[in-house]
C-alpha cells in the first residue's frame, strides 16, 4: 500500500478514536472490497455524507462508519452492498471490526483484511465481522 494512504489511514483512525474519546461518539471501521474499480465519488453516493472512505488500492476502500455502533454499521453495509448491487453486476463484500481504541492502526487495518480474506472465502457471504476469525 502507498505509504500517503497508509498515512491518510492512521490520520483518520486517530481522529476517530480522539472523537470518541472526547465525545463518547461511536464508530465502526470496514473494509470493501468491489471486483470492479469505483471511484472515491462513485461510492460516496452509497454512503452518508458523514462517513468517511479511502480508496486503498484498485479493489479496497477503508471506510469510517462515524456516529455509528457495529450493528448499524452492519445494517448500512447491508445497504451499501445492495445499492453497489443495483450499481454494477460485480462481487463486493465487507469487513466490519469491533472498535477498540487500545489497536493500533496497523491493527485495525490488518485484522480487517484478515477478516476481508475469511469473508471472501465463502462466496455466499457478503458481510462479515471479526467472529468470522473465531470459527
Amino acid at each position: 500500500m502507498d505509504k500517503n494512504i497508509l498515512n491518510r489511514v492512521n490520520v483518520l483512525i486517530k481522529k476517530t478514536y480522539y472523537t470518541y474519546e472526547r465525545f463518547q461518539v461511536d464508530a465502526t471501521f470496514a473494509l470493501l472490497y468491489h471486483e470492479e474499480p469505483l471511484s472515491v465519488e462513485e461510492l460516496s453516493l452509497f454512503v452518508r455524507l458523514s462517513d468517511h472512505l479511502i480508496h486503498l488500492d484498485e479493489h479496497h476502500y477503508f471506510i469510517v462508519f462515524a456516529f455509528t455502533s457495529q450493528e448499524n454499521a452492519y445494517k448500512a453495509s447491508q445497504n451499501l452492498i445492495h445499492n453497489l448491487d443495483g450499481h454494477s453486476n460485480e462481487h463486493t463484500c465487507m469487513a466490519l471490526d469491533t472498535f477498540d481504541t487500545s489497536k493500533s492502526p496497523t491493527a485495525v487495518l490488518s485484522r480487517l483484511k484478515q477478516i476481508l480474506v475469511e469473508t471472501r472465502k465463502n462466496s455466499f457471504v457478503r458481510i462479515e465481522t471479526e467472529d468470522i476469525l473465531y470459527r
